[in-house]
């Protein structure tokens, strides 16, 4: 199977991707295997995917024009500035370089080419497992992580744009339910009403124009 150029490149509709039930598609480097969500572009392509390392595999050294975010989903992801094990949210402005792989295998939600080309902040940090943690903020967009208890309410605004991806749990709307790795894209003005199911919800939140 080859990766589609064009993917949920219609940035005004709503977009759900149950990303645990998508194949694995293989990438140029061997070991590294990919489930794409949105993409524009061929290899070297603004993109929202999850990517599985197998144990000792790593991609090329390669450069971010635009950035690139990533929460490590599974296992402990690798490159020269450090070791990142699950949990592990990161943020590489553009121009960076690194070479990605991981020794034990990892998989990955990476966001490619989205920066603002004036955010220049390299970090990374480690979900705690509060309610509410803020992973991230500047003018541009706002990263958080939501706890919700079993059955409670998530309401949303939405002025400039919204993406959530479930880490666990589900979280139940209008037509919608997502598991842990579904993904859900809404466009400005349309806000997220959801609600936990019977497990609770951990939910992913980035608050964002769509047009960065």
């Amino acid at each position: 199977m080859e990766l589609q150029k064009y993917l949920n490149d219609d940035l005004s509709q709503r977009v759900i991707m149950h990303g645990a039930d998508l194949p694995w598609i293989d990438s140029p480097s061997p070991g590294v295997q990919r489930r794409p969500l949105f993409r524009i572009g061929c290899e070297k392509a603004r993109a929202t995917t999850l990517v599985r390392y197998e144990p000792g595999s790593h991609f090329s050294t390669h450069r971010h024009p635009r950035g690139e975010e990533f929460l490590v989903l599974e296992g402990v992801f690798e490159d020269e500035h450090g070791r990142y094990p699950v949990g592990s949210y990161v943020r590489n402005p553009p121009g960076s370089k690194h070479t990605p792989g991981g020794a034990q295998g990892c998989t990955i939600f990476v966001r490619l080419r989205q920066f603002d080309d004036h955010d220049n902040v390299q970090m990374s940090t480690h979900l705690n497992g509060q309610p509410h943690q803020l992973l991230f903020e500047n003018v541009h967009e706002r990263v958080s992580v939501e706890r919700l208890q079993p059955s409670a309410s998530l309401h949303l605004d939405n002025g400039r744009g919204l993406e959530v991806l479930v880490l666990d749990g589900s979280l139940e709307g209008d037509g919608f339910v997502l598991r842990p790795w579904s993904w859900m894209r809404l466009p400005a003005g349309m806000d997220l009403q959801a609600q936990a199911g019977s497990d609770g919800a951990r939910v992913w939140v980035k608050d964002a124009s769509l047009q960065l």
